[in-house]
């Protein structure tokens, strides 16, 4: 999970694996699979149920909800449509990222990213077991 200054994901340097700030950073990276990347001591958590995981992202964006700047954001049916996908994704394999303006020009990402392998970067391990 990252929040931060709406402008911070304008630069996108630091969001590069290339970038000297990089392993520092931690705005959301351009490509979800470079979170594997990142040091371990980013890890928010690890999960091996789909459900667990699931529950976790939606404590994370709900804890943020009455904040987000989009009213329809808000809306219990839009987060409930949202959060009913997660755990389906997650089984599937799927990384789940979602993205949310805040109040104050800030921005909040949550992300569940999986490993072992990516699916799309097979090269990419997890950063810890």
């Amino acid at each position: 999970m990252w929040l931060g200054s709406g402008f911070e994901l304008m630069k996108d340097g630091p969001r590069r694996p290339s970038h000297p700030e990089f392993m520092t950073s931690k705005v959301v990276p351009l490509e979800r699979a470079h979170w594997l990347l990142k040091p371990a001591a980013f890890i928010q958590g690890t999960w091996s149920s789909p459900q667990d995981a699931a529950d976790w992202f939606a404590g994370a964006v709900r804890g943020y909800a009455p904040s987000f700047a989009s009213g329809r954001e808000r809306e219990a049916s839009t987060l409930t449509d949202r959060f009913a996908r997660v755990a389906e994704d997650v089984a599937g394999g799927e990384d789940v990222v979602g993205g949310w303006y805040l109040t104050g020009a800030r921005f909040l990402s949550v992300s569940l990213i999986a490993c072992d392998s990516h699916r799309f970067r097979p090269e990419f391990r997890c950063p810890q077991r």
